[in-house]
């Protein structure tokens, strides 16, 4: 039992000697060959940094909202008795739209004026009689507050008469109504909505390290999903503090849609000019590689590839603006640069 142990163990021996002699021998056999492949230089695409102009433009997405929208509702509940709107028409500021019964209300408005006739009369009779000194200064209080408050009720039924008539609270234009005459309505139904789209607020938020360079009256430009049109629009508010949760700042600008060719709550891309740089480092957009700390790119350095941490803000198509890392003269590597590693050989072709 022991021998064939031992002579298993010889074997076991023999075998893992024998793969490790083809495996040193196999490593020195490829070895040479994998360090002289590791030494031959690269061929990538560079761009020589030249300083530029850069117009600072922000690209950002923002909302159109009408200058003015309301719902239109009752404020009183009632039978309709006449609509006087079309729908999707265009309505004038104090147009009447439709009204409610008041027949009830008119009814109550006389009876009320009635009393306060009367109590009129009282309070003028009162007044005579105290003048005679024939009744108290209480008695002719209490007249005179008995006609200050029928005066009150006649004023108050007037007023819910006048609910009654529903009208426009500013020129625009009229949605899809949904009631009819006969329709019994509440204060909580929808009539229809009530827009004015001859102006168009468009709402955009731009990051905080950009708040500075936004101004009041500056003109931006915008374009809408399905027209290669541009529109403009002119800043007229800016929210007066940073959103603490996205950590931008809101701002809304008014634009011109006598046309008609814009609808509140479509999606606008908004550009939207910032400060004109001079001497700006510009590169192209393809040499930037996002790491964990932020970004970097790769530079021509003595026949070598050196990567450089740079820090980037307004991004183009085709460009970037480079604020610190780079400088006027650097070659920087913009093909084949995820597979660079640093102090490669390179041959550059300057695009």
């Amino acid at each position: 039992m022991k021998i064939k142990t031992l002579v298993y163990s010889i074997l076991l021996i023999g075998l893992v000697g024998l793969i490790s002699y083809r495996i040193t021998k196999n490593s020195d056999a490829k070895g040479p060959k994998d360090k002289e492949k590791e030494k031959l230089p690269i061929t990538v695409s560079g761009y020589v940094i030249r300083l530029q102009t850069f117009d600072n433009n922000l690209a950002l997405s923002g909302s159109i909202e009408a200058n003015e929208q309301v719902e239109i509702r009752s404020e009183v509940s009632g039978i309709v008795t006449a609509i006087y709107f079309q729908e999707g028409s265009k309505v004038t500021k104090g147009q009447l739209l439709f009204k409610v019964n008041d027949i009830e209300l008119k009814a109550q408005l006389a009876q009320s004026k009635t009393r306060e006739n009367l109590a009129s009369e009282n309070e003028r009779r009162a007044k005579l009689l105290l003048q005679k000194e024939a009744i108290s200064q209480e008695e002719y209080d209490v007249a005179r507050a008995d006609f200050r408050t029928t005066q009150a009720q006649s004023q108050l039924i007037q007023a819910q008469i006048e609910k009654t008539a529903v009208r426009a609270p500013f020129s625009g234009t009229i949605g899809l109504r949904s009631i009819s005459p006969g329709t019994y309505i509440t204060p909580t139904l929808l009539v229809a909505k009530l827009v004015n789209i001859g102006l168009l607020k468009i709402t955009f938020s731009i990051p905080e390290k950009y708040a500075s360079q936004v101004k009041k009256n500056a003109t931006i430009s915008f374009k809408v999903s399905g027209s290669e049109q541009s529109y403009s629009a002119q800043v007229y508010a800016i929210e007066p503090e940073i959103e603490i949760a996205t950590r931008t700042l809101q701002v809304r600008a008014l634009a011109n849609n006598k046309e008609g060719k814009l609808f509140p709550g479509t999606f606008a891309d908004v550009e939207l000019p910032l400060d004109i740089i001079k001497d700006a480092v510009v590169i192209p957009t393809e040499a930037i590689i996002p790491v964990q700390n932020g970004k970097k790119v790769f530079i021509a350095n003595k026949g070598m590839a050196k990567e450089v941490l740079v820090e980037t803000a307004t991004r183009t198509d085709a460009s970037i603006l480079v604020l610190s890392g780079l400088k006027a003269g650097d070659t920087v590597l913009t093909s084949g640069v995820m597979s660079l590693k640093e102090e490669a050989p390179i041959v550059v072709k300057i695009k």
